[in-house]
């Protein structure tokens, strides 16, 4: 496929604090770098009147980047709705704002779209840690918990049930099909790290559209900043727990067996192996062994308990969401398409 007929990509990061300044500066520089030029970068604010004044007098439009207040409620699913509305290209992509990508990021989720039935396409996360090395007892089996791939992904470019929403991107014509991300499933500014937004939305894409493809393509790379109160293994227990109030929502939302395909395998098989690993470690005396091993047992009956808890709140009426249609500006054509009117 030739760059010409690849679609154009407007790059969504949401934002919503002044502490990430440089990450955000970095980040949009990122995008600004890619081998394959975004037509824009949307940056929404999420209900930070400071934070929005400061960066409409960092970024003109005439940069390629446009400032935007979350017009939703608060929250990462609203400001990503928000951006998805305004977006102008055929692909949105969604970047974290303490991530950097890699030059050609965009480049090799473009290459994923040459199958017209391709719907998303996400890639591989990589963690940069505020100490300068990853924590002795922190499995890589549970590198989700800091947004990032973890153990157990396949590699390479493969067919997978949902893409992680850090680093991911979708067809336009995926949220008019599917709606846009639901509210009240992942993080909405309050200090739990929810999540699961991203495997919710992908999961009724598919029934949506049943023939749909999604790819994980792990030469799409970006870096992700950890920061130091993520490194401690009181921020993995809130979050192994608040991943399990998400799973159980989720659930609920498209059913037992579609919303735990993915984590049947992985708590039977990847976790299994990983507590084995972190054992003989400890037997050949490798630094940190027996805390990972400790940490994945730990990190599953955490989880198991937030999904048993989240599952009688939902059944109880006691956590909702709500998933909201897409209304934005029709995207803008290709180069070949352009040529050809």
């Amino acid at each position: 496929m030739s760059e010409h007929a690849i679609a154009r990509f407007s790059v969504v990061v949401c934002v919503y604090t002044e502490d990430r300044w440089e990450d955000i500066l970095a980040a949009v520089s990122s995008v600004g770098a890619q081998s394959l030029p975004a037509l824009e970068t949307l940056l929404v604010v999420d209900h930070n009147a400071a934070l929005l004044e400061r960066l409409t007098r960092e970024y003109k439009e005439t940069d390629g980047v446009r400032v935007l207040a979350n017009a939703g409620p608060r929250g990462l699913s609203a400001g990503r709705n928000t951006g998805i509305a305004a977006a102008r290209g055929q692909i949105i992509a969604f970047l974290d704002d303490d991530a950097v990508a890699e030059r050609d990021w965009l480049r090799y989720f473009a290459s994923g779209y040459a199958d017209p039935r391709v719907m998303a396409v996400g890639g591989r996360t990589m963690p940069i840690w505020a100490s300068g090395r990853r924590p002795a007892w922190f499995p890589e089996e549970f590198d989700w918990v800091v947004g990032c791939t973890y153990r157990g992904l396949p590699p390479g470019r493969v067919q997978v049930r949902n893409v992680l929403g850090g680093n991911a991107s979708f067809r336009r014509t995926a949220f008019d099909a599917a709606g846009g991300f639901a509210t009240g499933i992942g993080r909405d500014g309050d200090k739990r790290p929810l999540g699961c937004e991203e495997t919710e939305l992908c999961i009724r894409l598919t029934r949506a559209r049943p023939d749909a493809i999604l790819l994980i393509d792990d030469r799409a790379v970006i870096h992700h900043r950890v920061p130091e109160a993520r490194e401690h293994f009181a921020y993995f227990r809130t979050r192994a727990y608040a991943e399990g109030l998400s799973k159980a929502l989720v659930a609920r939302s498209v059913g037992a067996g579609k919303g735990l395909e993915s984590e049947r395998r992985y708590t039977t098989r990847v976790l299994p192996a990983g507590v084995a690993r972190g054992l003989r470690d400890a037997v050949m005396a490798r630094p940190g062994g027996a805390g990972r091993a400790g940490a994945i047992v730990a990190g599953v009956l955490t989880a198991a308990g937030g999904y048993a808890l989240g599952s009688i709140r939902a059944r109880r009426g006691g956590a909702t969401f709500s998933v909201v249609e897409i209304e934005g500006a029709p995207p803008t054509a290709t180069d070949d398409e352009e040529a050809a009117a």
